[in-house]
């Protein structure tokens, strides 16, 4: 199956957050036991795209905490399947929330947790710092870094190779029409 084919079938966007929509660095102060994590702005575009486009977002995550939720209840993500021990069993809980299949997911994430995931998802993204055998078995790896806009990299991606782009682009592009 050519990538347009395999990329049009791609429903939801499912993602890990620590590594992956962060850096991975976690920090406490001011005597609070709350995390503090960096999440990139460009991120937040990827999930206007997916709205767009009728593409579904969900988070796929270990650990539960404020930051989280503050940021993708921000962004409008469709769901958070946190405190999730296995990823493969999240991602299929995920699908069927979705009423899809898993293969009808991209997953983006960044070490060994993700694997089982990728291994049952339609298109599997690594971000470019993800560990060397996880960039190995995914299906496309970002030139970003997890934190710094990775999520916004594959995005962009899935809508290129879905010829999509062009519509998400054309009305600032028509601006500049004279």
């Amino acid at each position: 199956m050519d990538w347009s084919s395999k990329c049009k079938k791609i429903k939801a966007v499912v993602f890990d957050i620590d590594g992956t929509l962060t850096d991975g660095r976690i920090g406490y102060g001011c005597g609070s036991d709350d995390m503090i994590k960096f999440f990139s702005a460009k991120d937040g575009l990827a999930f206007r795209m997916c709205r767009q486009f009728g593409i579904k977002t969900a988070a796929l995550t270990a650990r539960s905490d404020k930051a989280n939720t503050k940021r993708l209840t921000s962004l409008h993500c469709d769901l958070i399947k946190d405190r999730c021990v296995t990823k493969g069993e999240g991602l299929q809980e995920i699908a069927s929330f979705f009423d899809i299949q898993p293969e009808n997911c991209m997953m983006i994430g960044d070490d060994f947790f993700d694997l089982p995931a990728f291994a049952i998802c339609g298109i599997s993204v690594a971000v470019a710092d993800a560990a060397p055998e996880v960039r190995d078995l995914a299906d496309w790896v970002t030139v970003a870094k997890g934190g710094h806009g990775a999520m916004r990299e594959a995005v962009e991606r899935l809508l290129k190779s879905r010829d999509e782009w062009k519509d998400f682009i054309k009305p600032y592009y028509d601006l500049f029409k004279k």
